[in-house]
């Protein structure tokens, strides 16, 4: 390997801060494809010998497996077009690890344009990525938040919003049926009046995870959709399969039998829902999709509650 000389010009100071520096400086004969020059911060760094550095396949080689190929392609490439670039990858060290590493690399070009070396700087940015991967994380899981309601656990409306136009749009291409079932528990004001929020909030979380039990279809969604309102999509769902779903919701919800003195229906919490299927087109838009499916809830609800209204258009 070359003294450090051919790439300071001799400069015995510009040697010192450059081997002084966290980064990592190198220098790669094109011709050759072999080191000139690099730093002896690289051997503290990533456990492999200074004088071991002998030729770009060393330097390829200790590249994580999964990312060698992307950016050997990538720098090669950049470089036999004499643009200056930089890659982030990973390193391997001698004991099976990785670093994450930044190489920062200036292409200099003879006088006819043709690569004549490569110089560059490697920077050890594992610190930064762990702290990137943390935000990522962080925010996969503020996104999943913001699509879960708070008390229940189940889908909140924003979900729902988004699932419904997404079901929509499916159901249209595919000319599919597309069932949405809105329940609401029933006397439910008399039972917080007579119970407390806080039982109030016991009943929300038992209902909404006995409708999660009756659903079916991978696709198929419960959500909180305010209050005491819930509302369940069931994609490619018929009117029949709709109506068994209300019917299962019904019954799985009376076998909990969660005390409600102030119902008339057996002392128990009961449901009301509506129940509507549709085949939809480019007029149903989501609101009236559900502007209709609210008509039939409020329909079962003057009907005694405690039932289901279907209806299929």
């Amino acid at each position: 390997m070359a003294d450090i000389s051919e790439l300071t010009s001799d400069n015995a100071v510009y040697k010192t801060l450059l081997e002084s520096t966290l980064a990592i400086p190198w220098k790669i004969d094109w011709s050759t494809m072999s080191f000139a020059y690099i730093g002896p911060q690289i051997e503290p760094l990533l456990g492999w010998e200074q004088a071991s550095w002998v030729s770009a396949e060393d330097w390829a080689m200790r590249i994580h497996p999964e990312d060698r190929e992307r950016v050997v392609n990538f720098c090669i490439a950049q470089s036999q077009a004499g643009v200056d670039h930089e890659a982030d990858y990973r390193a391997l060290t001698k004991d099976n690890g990785y670093v994450w590493i930044r190489d920062v690399v200036h292409v200099v070009r003879k006088e006819n344009g043709e690569p004549d070396s490569l110089i560059g700087f490697m920077f050890d940015i594992s610190e930064r990525k762990k702290t990137e991967e943390k935000l990522i994380a962080l925010q996969k899981e503020l996104e999943a938040l913001s699509y879960k309601d708070g008390l229940t656990g189940i889908a909140n409306r924003r979900r729902f919003d988004a699932t419904l136009a997404v079901e929509l749009e499916s159901a249209r291409r595919g000319k599919t049926p597309l069932s949405l079932l809105m329940l609401d528990i029933d006397f439910f004001k008399q039972f917080n009046d007579m119970y407390g929020h806080i039982q109030g909030d016991q009943c929300l979380i038992r209902v909404a995870q006995t409708l999660s039990l009756a659903l079916e279809g991978p696709r198929d969604l419960v959500a909180r959709y305010g209050g005491e309102e819930f509302i369940i999509i069931l994609p490619n769902a018929d009117a029949v399969m709709a109506g068994n779903i209300a019917e299962r919701c019904q019954r799985l919800i009376a076998k909990q039998a969660i005390e409600h003195k102030g119902s008339p229906h057996q002392g128990l919490v009961t449901t009301s829902i509506g129940c509507l299927t549709a085949m939809p087109d480019e007029s149903l838009k989501p609101t009236e999709f559900i502007r209709k499916v609210d008509q039939l809830l409020y329909r079962a609800k003057q009907n005694g509650r405690n039932c289901v209204e279907k209806q299929a258009q």
